[in-house]
């Protein structure tokens, strides 16, 4: 399908549809869209592009200030 490209590689969120309301509650269909970033990421020993959500790439940002430990226990939540 042409949504593909649309859905985030961690979670899995994607496009969603609904409606504009106007003031006169007229309603038009509008698609609501994931905010995707391209991020290069070391999964397994390897660098990967990912395309990631905000929400996920906040909490892989916030994984990364902790110990090395938990660094490998979050990547390998990735793969």
């Amino acid at each position: 399908m042409g949504n593909k490209g649309n859905k985030c590689n961690n979670c899995g969120k994607g496009v969603m549809y609904g409606h504009n309301v106007s003031h006169s509650k007229r309603r038009t269909p509008r698609v609501f869209k994931p905010n995707l970033h391209v991020a290069r990421l070391n999964v397994n020993g390897q660098t990967a592009k990912l395309r990631l959500c905000t929400k996920c790439l906040r909490m892989i940002k916030r994984s990364m200030a902790l110990p090395t430990e938990a660094q490998t226990a979050a990547v390998a939540a990735l793969a």
